[in-house]
């Protein structure tokens, strides 16, 4: 969700710089903050005891994200790190529900917001538990190409490591696979980038 910079800023949000690999808020985390990305990317993971990623989605410029547990009084249920150098907004909670109380229009803003990722957390779901390694990533790669929006063939801007940690496979499954789907046209693989 974007909101007006200015608006924020009124209200006494700040924007402050995160370098890349900063950690932004840690899982279990209590949520006091209302973040949004001015410059840069975060990346929203959890880590499994054996160090292993997986990734719950990525955020870039104009987006907001650790909005659920903010709402609802609960933890990060996952770890937000800025993957490049990034300027976030941070605004107090209790000033961001008045904002939400003062203007309905950012309030049905944010109800679509959560509407549309609780969709996505479906579709990736059903993803997810499906087992062949296949399916998990042609999946991942037109939930990518829909947020595009664009019916031609595209660079994909997800390197092989962060397909695998999106889709819960090892980076080795995720190349093989690849190769078969450029190999039956599904994808174009050119210079080591992936078109899809």
């Amino acid at each position: 969700m974007h909101i007006d910079l200015n608006l924020l800023f009124s209200w006494g949000a700040i924007a402050k710089e995160y370098k890349k690999n900063e950690v932004v808020f840690n899982e279990d985390e209590f949520a006091n903050f209302y973040f949004q990305i001015i410059e840069g990317t975060v990346k929203m993971i959890n880590l499994n005891d054996e160090g292993k990623e997986f990734t719950q989605g990525y955020f870039s410029e104009g987006q907001s994200f650790g909005e659920p547990p903010l709402l609802i009084n609960e933890n990060y249920p996952s770890a937000a790190i800025a993957i490049h150098d990034s300027k976030i907004i941070k605004l107090s909670k209790d000033k961001f529900l008045k904002i939400l109380d003062e203007y309905p229009s950012i309030q049905r803003n944010l109800l679509n917001l959560m509407a549309k990722r609780i969709h996505s957390k479906a579709v990736t779901t059903k993803a997810i538990i499906n087992q062949k390694p296949e399916y998990r990533i042609n999946a991942f790669l037109k939930a990518h190409k829909s947020d595009l929006n664009n019916d031609t063939k595209q660079l994909v801007y997800f390197t092989r490591q962060e397909i695998a940690n999106f889709t819960g496979l090892r980076v080795e499954t995720v190349i093989r696979e690849l190769s078969k789907m450029s190999k039956l046209n599904t994808v174009k693989i050119i210079n080591h980038k992936i078109y899809y």
